[in-house]
């Protein structure tokens, strides 16, 4: 494995269960125009919340990183080889019936290079309890879960299980909740609920305020945090907030860069701040990892980490 590492890796693995889908990044030039052309620079790269967090994280320096998703036949190869590249060891289920999830990932040219997203989930929310197998927490210390997989029925049984067995071990699981748009639909109470046994949550600002209602990312960050033990309010170029038992501990600052796609800065730092974690960090070293994760990331077009190689036909635009 090449390329740069932040930490030891620490002891034992990490398990990330989620989504894998491929990424359509159009960065447009200009305003989108209505019923004609608008010139932009089209890239087909992987991507999906799970798979871009475990890539991170093996960037990141954990040691060992696993993979549990779910995709269309038709790229599965594809899919598998850049997961690999990454240092990632995938456990992909392949769908018998459904394509691989696409995500068109439209970006604008300001500085914030701000992303809107049209999802077609395919085969990733598809992932059900039958993919699941305890043997795949054998030497794990973490688990993560990405929080579409509380967007489906399927998902959500996995999610059960999946917990379940973790707390049995005494495994710590840890969830982002992945899209405020979803957990509109989903509903605030019911994703409470689900989330219940989880030790570390890591939503965005808007996420947050969303999940408390609260229009403050420190007053929700501490608010969730009576639900949540641990809880990580990523903010962007505003940094993270760091709260547990009801108050915030500690305000990180974001790592200055210059935007060309913030597609998968939150993974980015999802991923390296697991990987600190795992390596004996507290929460407030491991969110400054993650800000400066984040920070490479939105400087680079796709949601993964520059160690990744992929073939000339979805190749990454540097």
């Amino acid at each position: 494995m090449t390329g740069p590492a932040e930490t030891d890796g620490g002891g034992g693995a990490l398990l990330v269960v989620g989504d894998v889908v491929t990424d359509v990044v159009v960065r447009h030039r200009g305003p989108l125009a209505t019923g004609t052309d608008t010139s932009a620079a089209v890239r087909m790269l992987p991507g999906g919340a799970g798979a871009n967090v475990a890539c991170w994280a093996a960037h990141s320096g954990c040691r060992e990183v696993r993979l549990l998703g779910r995709v269309g036949a038709e790229s599965a190869v594809w899919h598998e080889r850049a997961l690999v590249a990454s240092g990632v060891r995938p456990h992909l289920v392949v769908d018998p019936e459904a394509l691989t999830g696409t995500v068109v990932c439209l970006v604008d040219s300001s500085a914030a290079a701000e992303r809107t997203f049209l999802t077609d989930s395919g085969a990733s929310l598809r992932l059900e309890a039958d993919d699941w197998s305890e043997a795949l927490l054998n030497g794990v210390a973490r688990l993560h879960l990405s929080g579409y997989l509380l967007f489906s029925g399927t998902g959500r049984a996995l999610v059960a299980s999946a917990v379940a067995a973790a707390r049995a071990r005494g495994v710590p699981v840890s969830l982002d909740p992945a899209s405020a748009g979803f957990l509109v639909t989903l509903g605030v109470d019911r994703f409470l609920s689900l989330i219940e046994g989880v030790d570390v949550l890591l939503p965005s600002r808007d996420e947050a305020c969303l999940l408390t209602g609260l229009p403050d990312p420190a007053d929700a960050a501490a608010e969730l945090s009576r639900h949540v033990p641990l809880v990580v309010v990523k903010q962007g170029a505003a940094g993270a907030r760091v709260a547990h038992a009801g108050a915030v501990r500690a305000h990180v600052p974001a790592v200055p860069a210059t935007a060309r796609d913030t597609t998968g800065a939150g993974d980015a730092f999802t991923g390296a701040f697991l990987a600190a974690l795992l390596a004996g960090a507290d929460p407030q070293t491991a969110a400054a990892r993650g800000c400066a994760a984040g920070a490479l990331a939105v400087a680079r077009v796709g949601g993964r980490p520059p160690r990744a190689r992929w073939h000339s036909d979805a190749s990454e635009s540097r």
